[in-house]
């Protein structure tokens, strides 16, 4: 694929609401841009880890498994921009942030809950599918 493609890394567009006639590559270009954030290992799991309720720094740091502070502090203003995550900052010394989903982000939430019992529903089907597919592959 060609870089500056609608599906390519390299483009960055980011079109507004589509309109009758407009074409697909300008659909999927908004939803390409959409998923590549929400889609990330990271994302997925401050979403989930901040579910129950506001959380703290700290708290998600130590929830999430693998993430540097860096990666955390990232994908927290990341979230944040795209108004998944709220971040409120209480005037406490030391100052005390917490993160909360927003309504966005708990409607996402729903969705990835959805998706994570549709994974477990068809886990075993997928691995069948798989062995299937690599003893085929191994038969060539």
């Amino acid at each position: 694929m060609e870089e500056g493609t609608f599906l390519s890394r390299g483009n960055t567009c980011v079109p507004g609401p589509l309109k009758p006639g407009d074409t697909v590559e300008r659909g999927a270009c908004a939803v390409t841009e959409v998923l590549d954030r929400v889609g990330s290992k990271w994302s997925i799991m401050v979403i989930v880890s901040a579910a129950a309720g506001p959380i703290r720094f700290t708290e998600l740091e130590r929830t999430i498994t693998g993430i540097s502070r860096r990666m955390l502090t990232l994908t927290l203003r990341n979230l944040e921009r795209d108004g998944l995550i709220s971040r409120t900052v209480h005037p406490t010394a030391p100052p005390k942030v917490e993160y909360a989903l927003t309504e966005v982000g708990v409607e996402l939430n729903e969705y990835l809950a959805q998706l994570t019992r549709w994974a477990e529903r068809h886990r075993t089907t997928i691995h069948q599918a798989r062995s299937a597919y690599d003893a085929a592959r191994a038969a060539r």
